[in-house]
């Protein structure tokens, strides 16, 4: 009988033992070790375990896992959507509206009743290796999230705090823009605005500023923005303050989610939110951007994941759909369980289908 006892994973941590679930962030500076899914619509569930062990991912074990096909993928925009999206927020743009906006789409398939989200996580954690990878397992309480992230959102030790937005996505460094650089430095901006409500006077720093980044299949920027929490504030004020994460929104924040809200056609869900463990006892943790992610909607009995690119007045609308072709083609392949295929095979598949 299939085992989907909750847990989560992070890294070589496994969780299990699930003590209690809760939506109040300050659980986080309570005590124990929490499992933490925010979504990008703001749900926010915090679920604490009483167990935690040093346990590498085991290696996927023949079907148990039984992925869509990457033809069965759809898309919430299509690509003719999609590019007119992008005029749109370059429209929204030359009215001095707003710098820069990040256009999302989101992805389905169907996957069998007993699929399982910790078998997904054994393939992504071979065919896409990343830095912030995540599972949290809770069928009971909706969520069932497998991550393969690249980019942290926020890294607390103590009363210091790191994000490390990225902006700026190509195959290889020189497929990097003159405007990649620029949307990065302007996503920068915005988080050391989000951590100067809740940070010292003075304390907000860019330790790193527009560093190239290599992951499977393409190059990210990526830069180190750092502070340290102002007396009195903890985790509930921290999320108040960053949330959802700026290089997933655009800048100013309150008028790129205005314009998310009037584009998009699917909620984002997990997807661009936050996914990560929090060691209240010690202080610590470590939350995900929810980019890169997998998602399993029970009661439709479908597999999601979402990808999407930042506009900006320099964005080319084709050069943009593209980018959010990248961005999926390799995990939609790992997911299928056609990963090898893809990687002799070329460009890879297509995850754009139809329009939901």
């Amino acid at each position: 009988m299939l085992d989907l006892s909750p847990l989560a994973r992070f890294g070589d941590r496994l969780a299990t033992g699930l003590l209690d679930v809760t939506s109040d962030p300050a659980a986080l500076d309570s005590r124990g070790f929490w499992a933490v899914c925010a979504d990008f619509e703001g749900g926010l569930t915090c679920a604490r375990f009483a167990e935690v062990h040093e346990r590498p991912v085991p290696a996927p074990v023949p079907g148990a896992w039984r992925g869509p096909a990457v033809t069965d993928w759809t898309t919430s925009l299509d690509q003719a959507a999609y590019m007119t999206g992008v005029r749109r927020i370059r429209a929204h743009i030359a009215a001095g509206e707003v710098y820069q906006a990040n256009l999302c789409r989101v992805l389905t398939a169907p996957v069998p009743p007993g699929a399982d989200v910790d078998a997904l996580t054994a393939l992504l954690a071979r065919g896409n290796p990343a830095p912030y990878a995540g599972t949290i397992r809770l069928p009971g309480h909706g969520v069932e999230v497998a991550t393969a992230s690249p980019e942290l959102f926020l890294r607390r030790d103590g009363r210091v705090v790191d994000s490390g937005p990225i902006k700026g996505t190509g195959r290889t460094e020189a497929d990097l823009l003159e405007k990649d650089f620029a949307e990065n430095v302007m996503i920068v901006d915005l988080v050391r605005n989000d951590l100067g409500r809740v940070c010292g006077t003075g304390s907000v720093t860019v330790p790193d500023l527009c560093a190239v980044e290599k992951h499977p299949g393409l190059v990210h920027l990526v830069s180190t923005v750092r502070g340290e929490l102002r007396d009195g504030a903890g985790w509930p004020e921290l999320l108040a303050a960053a949330f959802p994460p700026g290089s997933v929104t655009g800048a100013p924040k309150s008028s790129a989610l205005r314009i998310i809200a009037d584009l998009e056609t699917a909620p984002r869900g997990p997807y661009c939110g936050g996914v990560g463990w929090v060691d209240a006892d010690r202080g610590t943790g470590e939350l995900a951007v929810g980019i890169r992610t997998f998602w399993i909607d029970r009661a439709a009995g479908q597999l999601r994941f979402g990808t999407g690119a930042g506009i900006t007045w320099g964005s080319d609308p084709e050069a943009e759909w593209r980018e959010t072709e990248l961005k999926a083609s390799r995990l939609l392949a790992v997911a299928s369980g056609t990963y090898e295929t893809y990687e002799g095979g070329g460009p890879g598949p297509s995850p754009a289908k139809q329009t939901r």
